[in-house]
């Protein structure tokens, strides 16, 4: 088990090098390129912002999915969303959504807290570009709850996301599964497990497995 410093070069080490925790390099940067190349092979920065001045790279090996067709809607989100007031769009506030994500519930207070300052900035610019994509919840016309990630081809690697308000989080989610799975989306990567997301549907699998679905 090792960790790898990478240059300017755009590569990764074999991840079946790195540690069990799934982080395999330090280093580079995060310019448009190297994200792409990053994302394209599984890799993905996560670092605490305060406590490290350079990019984490991790990539597990067993991946934390949810297909967009098994999104598991529960009765009670299903009875929800029948009557709730809230709206959701996508791509309509992605800036907004990112620093929902940075400081809601005082999260950018936190100690090990990651979606700082040059996250924002590089994933912010991965969105003009048009390689990351929001979905936003709103109460009116207030933002509550979203989520953003990178967008490739059929694959979408979420990043975070937020909730102001009960579920809307959930909501954001069960719009991204079921818009994504109609436009020919097929996987979306949750990174890491969480209870929240195994209840709606979320599932390992392989590195193997999982290169093959984004490689296609």
């Amino acid at each position: 088990m090792a960790v790898f410093r990478l240059d300017k070069r755009l590569r990764f080490p074999d991840p079946h090098l790195g540690e069990e925790s799934g982080l395999v390099a330090v280093g580079g940067d995060l310019s448009v390129d190297r994200l792409i190349f990053a994302y394209s092979n599984g890799f993905f920065p996560y670092y605490s912002f305060r406590d490290q001045k350079e990019p984490w790279w991790y990539c597990p090996l067993q991946r934390f999915v949810i297909f967009p067709e098994e999104i598991h809607v529960s009765h009670s989100m299903r009875q929800m969303m029948k009557k709730t007031s809230l709206r959701v769009t996508i791509n309509q506030d992605f800036e907004g959504v990112i620093e929902g994500c940075a400081t809601a519930q005082n999260r950018d207070e936190e100690e090990g807290a990651w979606l700082g300052p040059d996250i924002i900035k590089a994933y912010t610019e991965l969105h003009r570009q048009g390689f990351a994509a929001s979905v936003e919840v709103w109460e009116e016309e207030r933002l509550v709850g979203g989520l953003y990630g990178v967008n490739l081809g059929t694959s979408f690697f979420g990043e975070s996301m937020f909730s102001l308000v009960p579920s809307a989080s959930k909501l954001a989610l069960i719009e991204l599964a079921q818009t994504f799975g109609k436009l020919g989306g097929k996987l979306i990567d949750c990174q890491f497990e969480t209870p929240h997301l195994k209840s709606m549907g979320g599932r390992f699998i392989s590195y193997e497995e999982y290169l093959k679905i984004i490689r296609k």
